[in-house]
């Protein structure tokens, strides 16, 4: 089998967060306009519709660039394999880099689509209200990316069922999202986090820097836990 080059592993990481942005991420701003549009409320339903957005290009991505690149796609996972010994040290800073580099691409796609409304409503950015003191929202996003963590540890193993890490991990990601999106919005993605983040701010759309290290640190140390 051939091998696949440096850069051919950060163009797959790059793609794969930016597809995981677009779609997911986008899918939070696409319902608020829908429900807006239509006078509705954020329901349920549109929990679970954003949480099967995730999951579904999460299967996809696993499927398509897994072989490439093993579709990290979030610097947790990357950091939790080198952390174990599963992936180099040498290429966690490219590999992180590649997939910050595609949030804030899947992020400025979604403003493309869906035009600066998208930007007005937030554009997706996961963040805690005054209500959340911060101890509880670390926990919350310690919590969910530990699950998708421990999800994608379980489907590497050499004795794991072959053929099933894309759909596993996508319904880790799906399960995960539906307790702790109430409290946080569920980023457990340190480059979901910062991606959407940095684009808002260059849309001059509100939010709140001092959220962000809540969210990495968390999501970051639940990676290597």
């Amino acid at each position: 089998m051939d091998e696949n080059t440096r850069w051919q592993k950060l163009a797959s990481e790059f793609l794969g967060t930016a597809f995981l942005v677009f779609v997911g991420v986008g899918s939070v701003p696409a319902l608020l306009l829908v429900n807006e549009a239509n006078g509705s409320t954020f329901s349920g339903s549109d929990l679970g519709i954003i949480s099967l957005a995730f999951a579904s290009i999460v299967i996809v991505t696993v499927y398509v660039f897994g072989y490439i690149s093993g579709n990290h796609i979030n610097p947790a996972v990357t950091l939790g394999l080198a952390a174990t010994g599963k992936f180099p040290w040498s290429e966690v800073p490219s590999y992180v880099a590649a997939q910050v580099a595609g949030a804030v691409a899947g992020a400025f796609t979604i403003v493309g689509v869906l035009g600066t409304a998208a930007s007005d409503i937030g554009l997706g950015v996961a963040s805690y209200g005054d209500a959340t003191p911060w101890y509880q929202a670390f926990f919350a996003e310690f919590i969910g990316t530990f699950l998708l963590v421990f999800g994608v540890f379980g489907v590497i193993y050499r004795k794991a069922a072959p053929g099933w890490a894309g759909l596993a991990i996508g319904m880790v990601v799906f399960a995960a999202i539906i307790p702790v999106a109430p409290t946080t919005g569920a980023s457990i993605n340190p480059a979901r986090t910062t991606g959407p983040m940095i684009v808002q701010q260059i849309m001059g759309g509100e939010l709140d820097w001092a959220q962000w290290p809540v969210y990495v640190i968390a999501e970051l140390l639940a990676g290597v836990a």
